[in-house]
């Protein structure tokens, strides 16, 4: 038995020893996926000859650097994409799926959302949201329609097959936002992908990757989906290197991986026309984003038994869940339905608490930019706004659930757990 060095009651420890338990089965098969990811990866860095030059980084107009453009290459392999662009000018997950939005879009087209209302900070990118005359793609000239889901949890297949007639892209976003609708399967998203092709064999499949990346042991390119984008588009795929595909290294970027020619055409918009992929110095920044996805399968493995093992003590502590515990995960985050506002406050302050950084920080809802309700944080990281570290987020609004995601180490997360439900037992807010 291990020292309680952080005062946790006795009877959340022995609930939490009963929900690891119950969590083996959950946590065998995460591991085998991380094998599974952790050698395709090693694969793609053997086969793209990554060496010691290119953990090196350039200045100015970045010409010929080899790290820079062997990165797209070992991204482009991994995740199943002709090309891709890794970039540290990327500032977030909204950025790189602007960059591709407006890469791939023209006046006149029409941007098809398959899966509902897009998350809340891309609605101004798209126009639906903020001033006329911003520069949005609706003052561009590009048209918006969506499909909604069928009973707010699964994608209306015939509908999807109705409008995608008529568009240029079909955009998927893979996780819920600040819904509780189900995260997205790469198998769904190949369902997804097929209803949008068989109506219009040209449609652009458009996938929002963020949370997703390394989960499964496939990735939406392998399932027809034309771009894939993180925080980090077979034709695109998108994403954050502060989320999965960044290993808790990476210091901040983004990535649009896919079809070559449409990369081709988000990098222009990234840059400029005829330039493209061939400029952009890297500073310090290669090594960071070499190693961070090199471990990233890894620590995408320790963020879902993180959320697993969250899922089954807070549900013996009579919360709801989404996902369920047994559930098998198709991103990393969890929502934990905590049913007042007072529950999630003492919640996200737990969480903030058995952070490796700030932990003495108590984190208040605020006004937070790109957000309609008032938002509450706990994210004690190593990087601002790194959701593959330990952080949980809420809109205070009903139904009071709180958005969890990430764990770099299974440990820390575990603790950091620990300390959000010892947080509301000190504040009598437990069924014990």
């Amino acid at each position: 038995m291990t020292e309680n060095l952080f005062g946790i009651d006795e009877r959340i420890l022995a609930l939490a020893h009963e929900a690891e338990k119950e969590c083996e089965q959950m946590f065998a098969q995460t591991d085998e996926i991380a094998r599974f990811n952790g050698e395709k990866v090693l694969k793609a860095f053997i086969d793209n000859r990554v060496s010691e030059s290119c953990l090196k980084g350039t200045t100015g107009y970045g010409y010929g650097d080899c790290g820079r453009d062997t990165l797209d290459k070992v991204f482009a392999q991994a995740f199943g994409g002709e090309d891709a662009i890794v970039r540290h000018t990327f500032v977030n997950g909204t950025h790189a799926l602007s960059t591709a939005l407006f890469g791939a879009l023209r006046m006149g087209d029409t941007l098809l959302s398959c899966v509902g209302r897009p998350y809340d900070t891309l609605e101004g990118v798209i126009g639906l949201t903020g001033e006329k005359g911003s520069g949005s793609l609706i003052d561009f000239g590009v048209k918006y329609e969506q499909v909604d889901l069928v009973n707010e949890q699964a994608p209306d297949l015939d509908a999807i097959a109705q409008k995608a007639k008529s568009a240029k892209v079909a955009y998927i976003q893979r996780s819920r936002g600040y819904s509780l609708r189900p995260s997205l399967s790469v198998e769904i998203i190949g369902k997804i992908a097929q209803a949008a092709k068989s109506a219009n064999p040209n449609i652009i499949v458009m996938v929002d990757n963020c949370y997703g990346e390394f989960v499964e042991k496939r990735e939406p390119l392998s399932v027809g989906a034309d771009l894939i984008i993180g925080s980090l588009i077979k034709n695109l795929i998108i994403g954050s290197l502060i989320k999965n595909p960044g290993g808790g290294i990476a210091s901040t970027g983004g990535y649009i991986c896919g079809r070559a020619d449409l990369v081709e055409k988000c990098a222009d918009r990234l840059t400029c026309v005829g330039m493209g992929k061939e400029v952009g110095c890297t500073l310090s920044q290669n090594r960071e984003m070499l190693l961070g996805f090199f471990l990233s399968p890894q620590t995408v493995a320790n963020a879902v038994k993180t959320s697993v093992f969250a899922c089954r003590l807070f549900e013996k502590l009579g919360f709801k869940t989404l996902p369920e515990s047994s559930e098998t995960r198709t991103d990393i985050i969890a929502s934990v339905l905590l049913e007042n506002e007072q529950n999630l406050t003492a919640f996200c302050q737990g969480i903030q608490k058995g952070s490796p950084v700030d932990s003495f920080v108590t984190p208040e809802a605020w006004d937070m930019p790109g957000y309609e309700s008032k938002v509450i944080m706990a994210a004690g990281a190593f990087t601002m706004g790194a959701s593959i570290e330990l952080s949980a987020d809420a809109p205070i609004r009903e139904p009071f659930a709180a958005w969890l995601q990430g764990g770099i180490t299974y440990p820390s997360g575990r603790m950091g757990i620990l300390v959000a439900a010892n947080e509301m037992c000190k504040k009598g807010l437990l069924r014990l």
